[in-house]
């Protein structure tokens, strides 16, 4: 597949949902993202730190009643790179069928 658009990166089920839970929208809380896996504090940074550099996805960090919080985006080239994999996984299986 010399062509292909699959991203070993993001395939990672992890990483694939992350991509896929901040796909539609602006930016998403770091617990959000970690109850929705579920999975630790320290699986869900390590899945981000491979995202991040990559340059599929960015951080900003605010503070909430005291307490830092950390919020998640896709980046243009995360949004494109996300995109084409879905579209690749999509080719993929409707050659199976």
């Amino acid at each position: 597949m010399e062509n292909s658009k699959f991203d070993a990166i993001i395939h990672a089920p992890n990483r694939l949902q992350i991509c896929a839970l901040l796909s539609p929208l602006e930016q998403v809380e770091f617990r959000v993202i970690r109850d929705e896996l579920g999975v630790s504090d320290s699986v869900l940074s390590k899945h981000i730190k491979q995202l991040e550099d990559v340059g599929y996805i960015k951080q900003k960090k605010s503070k909430v009643n005291g307490r830092e919080r950390r919020w998640f985006h896709l980046t243009t080239k995360g949004r494109k790179a996300f995109e084409l994999h879905v579209n690749e996984l999509k080719r993929i299986v409707s050659d199976l069928l």
